[in-house]
């Protein structure tokens, strides 16, 4: 699918002079641009990393960490803003540090998403700046960077520091902007949890080890580790990485956190599978998204293994499982969510 608000920055990094920095995360997965040598990437997304290297980009992938980046060193930096609002303060703040004096940062985004809110905000704190109405709704806006001394950044919520940040009986959970969820445990998540004796009751045997596909900072893999088993936590975001890690560092769990794009790379087999899939890509719903999560479960899952999918009830989950697995049965449900029970045999 292609991104309007990206169309508008593309010409930028066609004719790009000097020394460059692409900032690219989720919304541009379907982009295809012939790599320069004078453009560095920086990405959060796995995926996007291995789809751009493929293409012949110098591509680094991160949370977002300019520290590879010195000060003053940039004559322009691309971005297509973020869905979140601490990410792309984040990144006009440490685009104000490496740009030189007289560098840009060239935005684009769509009006609702408050791409008019950051332009207004990184005009004061760069010194200057032009917007362009590129259509209705989107918009490309210019940041100039006009003087060098220490100004008052915008409000990042701390965007690099991992902290505590929900707690229940089991556990204290790290997490920090840039992971879905980030301050919150998720209703659907939490709904699994409540009934996870249940669905343990439908396995033919105790479970071996299990893997958490799109694990976030890692709620599911932690409250799975009470099985006492191995347990492999994947996720495609930098930043999941890093607060899923620091959780199984600090309990410890025994296990391992990979980055992944719906378990990519992976070759284990699992007796237990559990996810709580996007159907979100950026700013778009995706409905490819549950199928690419539904086709890495099959090819993961063990012949008598068990997975179970918590999702919202207007997602059509039982459906599109049963191109994959012989059986997919809503085990529960509420107002809101829905478990299904997935299995290749009856």
């Amino acid at each position: 699918m292609s991104d309007t608000a990206f169309n508008q920055l593309v010409p930028f990094l066609q004719k790009a002079e000097g020394r460059y920095l692409w900032i690219a995360d989720e919304n541009l997965l379907s982009a295809q641009l012939s790599p320069s040598d004078n453009i560095q990437v920086i990405t959060n997304r796995i995926d996007l990393e291995a789809r751009l290297l493929n293409q012949g980009w110098k591509v680094f992938f991160s949370d977002y960490d300019f520290s590879i980046i010195e000060d003053n060193s940039l004559d322009s930096i691309i971005y297509r803003v973020s869905k979140e609002k601490p990410v792309v303060h984040h990144v006009i703040n440490e685009s104000y540090r490496c740009l030189k004096p007289g560098g840009q940062l060239i935005m684009a985004g769509d009006k609702g998403e408050g791409i008019k809110t950051y332009f207004s905000k990184g005009k004061k704190l760069f010194g200057d700046g032009q917007s362009v109405k590129a259509t209705k709704d989107i918009w490309q806006v210019t940041l100039h960077k006009l003087k060098s001394d220490k100004a008052e950044p915008l409000d990042d919520k701390d965007y690099p520091t991992l902290r505590v940040t929900v707690a229940d009986e089991q556990f204290d959970y790290y997490s920090k902007p840039g992971v879905f969820g980030w301050d919150k445990v998720d209703k659907g998540s939490a709904f699994l949890i409540e009934h996870l004796d249940q669905f343990l009751m439908t396995l033919p045997e105790p479970p071996k080890n299990a893997l958490d596909l799109g694990c976030g900072y890692g709620y599911l893999s932690l409250n799975i580790s009470q099985l006492d088993i191995p347990v492999t936590a994947s996720d495609n975001n930098a930043a999941a990485i890093l607060a899923c890690q620091r959780n199984f560092d600090r309990y410890p769990i025994n296990g391992k956190v990979i980055p992944a794009s719906c378990a990519e790379g992976i070759s284990e087999k699992f007796d237990l599978i559990i996810c709580n899939p996007p159907f979100h890509a950026g700013f778009s719903v995706d409905g490819d998204l549950t199928d690419r999560f539904l086709k890495a479960t099959h090819d993961r899952l063990n012949e008598r293994g068990v997975a179970c999918f918590v999702t919202n009830l207007h997602i059509p989950l039982e459906r599109k499982a049963l191109q994959y697995f012989h059986q997919a049965e809503c085990i529960a449900a509420n107002g809101n969510f829905k478990l299904v029970r997935l299995t290749h045999k009856a």
